[in-house]
């Protein structure tokens, strides 16, 4: 593989189908995890890179999993969520971890590039960048490890009201799939879900295989239609 991307259950109880147990001991499921993440980590190339998205909890625990089979960290990747209840006892969470390793040095990376922050009132420009603003490159800024510009999934006009799989938003994918791969290289999602990944895959010209036990039947009926849209991505990829 040249590429994994893996949103497994988060292990919050969640009911997905006849075929998740999604609220195990935590012992159990970090034990699962580290089983399917090493056969992961077995198939990918060397300079290949994998992704993995879930609760900051577990991926802390996780990414030393990733470090002890070999693989190199790249970044630990905050995805603001907008829509979680207080805790009590303690801070607001807000952000959902996606990690990046890869197997030895990176084959690929291709820079991306965000458009320069703007009012939306007003439509000037929020920051001026030291007073070097005129010395910026005109596609845009450096992608950022603080994701704050991910649309919510459960926005009707991106996830039908049949579906019942998850619909992660294809601007994470987006990223992911050009950030770290070709068009033409092979990318692996273990836990299909909705099929975000297949979808952006088909669209970016990449090669990918999956795996689904609950949902496969919802991911053919997304591929075969254009019932989900994109969500509106402005980033600009080098390379």
């Amino acid at each position: 593989m040249d590429v994994v991307f893996a949103d497994p259950p988060f292990n919050l109880g969640k009911a997905y189908g006849d075929n998740c147990d999604d609220l195990r001991p935590g012992a159990e499921y970090l034990k699962w995890c580290r089983a399917w993440m090493a056969e992961c980590v077995r198939t990918i190339k060397p300079g290949g890179a994998f992704f993995l998205y879930n609760l900051p909890k577990w991926n802390v625990l996780l990414g030393a999993y990733l470090t002890e089979l070999g693989m190199d960290f790249r970044h630990w990747i905050a995805v603001e969520i907008s829509a979680c209840l207080p805790i009590p006892g303690r801070l607001h969470p807000s952000h959902y971890s996606l990690l990046y390793y890869t197997k030895g040095k990176p084959k690929t990376f291709r820079r991306i590039r965000t458009p320069i922050q703007t009012c939306r009132h007003c439509g000037g420009e929020v920051k001026d960048y030291g007073g070097h603003r005129g010395a910026m490159n005109p596609k845009g800024v450096t992608l950022k490890d603080v994701w704050t510009d991910i649309p919510p999934v459960r926005h009707g006009k991106f996830k039908s009201k049949e579906r019942r799989a998850n619909a992660l938003s294809t601007k994470i994918l987006d990223r992911v799939v050009e950030m770290s791969s070709l068009p033409g290289e092979l990318v692996l999602d273990p836990f299909g879900g909705s099929g975000t990944t297949f979808a952006v895959c088909e669209k970016k010209g990449r090669e990918w295989i999956g795996c689904e036990i609950d949902f496969a039947q919802e991911i053919v009926d997304r591929l075969e239609s254009s019932e989900i849209r994109s969500h509106k991505n402005d980033d600009y990829v080098e390379g």
